[in-house]
């Protein structure tokens, strides 16, 4: 089972988008997919509801996820994904969340305020491992991208100049995408090579 979850320190940097999509692009790669909420604000699910996925989605804002899930998810089930809350106003459920999934993706747009955002990020995987004494496989998705702009390659360099990785497929902002919360999930476009690209990382995990 793949055990996956999208997180960022702030709200608004396309986490339960990233979730919707990724969710129904391997479901498209004909993977079974459970989506868990685990933000207390409870959109994934309500836009479960309203969008009619057939993608099974459950709320489960706790901070002992990572102990409750593994009695949960059934054995049907080839991928979770986890749609985290802020890590700044929820640490206990996003370390929580951290701490079951075998591969962390973070989403952020190629901006310097959400750059500067990802040290917090590291900081909490890293002590994560410290408890853990395994390592979290950890991997950037930059979305809203503008297509022709340097601000993708210049933020892609500075991560992985960091240390760390980024997935090589970028979503560009699209309106389709940027409106889609509470519609049924469609054109995945981009989402489709995420997709494939988190099922690549299948062997290291």
């Amino acid at each position: 089972m793949l055990k996956i979850a999208i997180t960022n320190l702030k709200g608004g940097s396309a986490k339960t988008t990233s979730t919707a999509y990724l969710a129904h692009a391997l479901g498209l790669q004909g993977r079974k997919v459970l989506v868990v909420d685990a933000d207390p604000q409870g959109s994934a699910l309500r836009w479960s509801e309203v969008g009619e996925w057939e993608t099974p989605t459950i709320g489960l804002p706790v901070k002992d996820l990572h102990t409750r899930l593994p009695g949960i998810v059934p054995d049907s089930i080839d991928v979770v994904i986890i749609d985290t809350p802020p890590l700044a106003e929820q640490a206990g459920v996003v370390r929580s969340a951290l701490r079951y999934a075998d591969l962390a993706i973070v989403s952020m747009a190629p901006t310097m305020l959400e750059f500067e955002r990802l040290p917090d990020v590291w900081q909490a995987i890293d002590e994560l491992e410290e408890i853990d004494q395994a390592p979290r496989v950890t991997r950037v998705l930059l979305t809203r991208t503008v297509a022709n702009a340097r601000s993708t390659a210049l933020f892609r360099s500075a991560i992985e100049g960091g240390g760390h990785h980024v997935l090589a497929t970028v979503v560009p902002r699209r309106e389709s995408i940027a409106q889609a919360f509470g519609a049924q999930v469609t054109e995945l476009g981009a989402y489709e090579g995420v997709a494939l690209e988190v099922l690549g990382l299948e062997v290291t995990l």
